[in-house]
């Protein structure tokens, strides 16, 4: 099996599993002190991990639904992306659309990750490309 490298600061939590099943592992905040996130506000939360992905692997960086529903907390760019060539040290953006402050702590789960495999195509130049039933429709043109 694959396996994606950690190195963590001293401290820092790896990233855990919930369930068998889970697709996606929790994620853990890693700050000297707490951080208090105001309604609108966003901020870049550091992980203290950094992580050796094989190259064809991603990793995405997914809000966790519990605190999108019962907070309104959720990430900026949902899904980041980490490449397999990011040697830095994984933060999260996080934005809070709630109207009430929203505290983190050192070692709360504040997102979850889930590793993909990629697949790098050529870019080609063209003039026309092939027609389909959908053609050019979008944004809510299969209906509601």
């Amino acid at each position: 099996m694959k396996s994606i490298r950690i190195v963590r600061e001293e401290g820092a939590l790896l990233p855990e599993y919930g369930t068998d099943g889970a697709a996606g592992a929790d994620i853990h905040a890693f700050i000297p002190h707490p951080i208090v996130l105001h309604p609108g506000e966003r901020v870049l939360i550091p992980t203290g991990l950094k992580m050796e992905i094989p190259p064809s692997y991603e990793v995405q960086i997914r809000p966790r639904s519990g605190l999108a529903l019962k907070h309104g907390i959720t990430v900026l760019n949902a899904p980041g992306t980490i490449d397999s060539d990011y040697r830095g040290e994984v933060k999260v953006i996080l934005i809070n659309l709630s109207s009430e402050d929203f505290t983190i702590n050192s070692g709360d789960r504040i997102a979850q990750m889930v590793i993909a495999r990629t697949e790098r195509l050529e870019l080609e130049a063209a003039t026309s490309l092939s027609s389909t039933d959908r053609g050019a429709g979008g944004f809510g043109s299969t209906g509601v």
